[in-house]
């Protein structure tokens, strides 16, 4: 004998009984995210050059330690060296010029070491704590760029990304200026906010007629 047919359990989707609306439960508005800072560089070159200076200098002195240690006279850029710096003024001309060479050299280094750096890549804003992302300036430019050139009216358009201003210029061949910078601001304005920046740039918008030939 055949067993008897047992209906089997079924899933119900959530939302979808008869006293929930669909429409309320499936669509959440999404999230904004948190803002971040900008990316930090490697600096590799400076990095490296001021490693090789550094490792050239130790290594020079180290020897001419070693040199004067075991019995021979010390090199003779250095007795110079120690002679001139005991012989001449502090507001000697080559002091003084020396002094700035190596002031400015530590604040340079010291504003590398500071600074972010990366400036050609935007943060993005972050939805998951455990991904972080960026846009190159270059890429947001051509983003705007495109969508600017959907604009009725249009006929080239200039866009320049950084990190707190978009400049747009854009050249139309008809229709009215304030009406194509109408619709520039407006489509514009929508795309900066698509990109999802942690900073959105502030818009500038300008548009002109083309020039005339000859």
């Amino acid at each position: 004998m055949s067993e008897p047919t047992r209906r089997l359990p079924v899933a119900e989707r959530a939302g979808t009984g008869p006293g929930d609306r669909p429409e309320e439960t499936a669509t959440r508005p999404p999230e904004r995210g948190r803002k971040t800072g900008r990316f930090w560089s490697a600096r590799r070159v400076p990095a490296i050059l001021a490693a090789l200076v550094l490792l050239g200098g130790i290594g020079i002195l180290l020897y001419d330690i070693a040199s004067v240690r075991s019995g021979r006279p010390g090199m003779e850029w250095r007795r110079t060296l120690a002679r001139e710096l005991a012989q001449r003024p502090l507001d000697d001309t080559p002091v003084l010029i020396g002094a700035g060479v190596a002031a400015v050299l530590g604040l340079w280094l010291l504003l590398l070491a500071l600074t972010p750096g990366l400036r050609g890549v935007l943060p993005m804003r972050r939805v998951h704590p455990e991904v972080r992302a960026g846009l190159h300036r270059d890429a947001a430019a051509m983003v705007l760029r495109d969508r600017a050139m959907e604009v009725p009216g249009v006929q080239s358009a200039k866009v320049r990304v950084k990190r707190a201003k978009a400049k747009v210029r854009a050249v139309s061949h008809f229709r009215e200026l304030d009406d194509v910078r109408g619709d520039l601001d407006s489509t514009l304005g929508d795309s900066v906010r698509g990109l999802g920046l942690s900073r959105d740039p502030r818009l500038s918008v300008r548009v002109a007629r083309p020039g005339k030939k000859g």
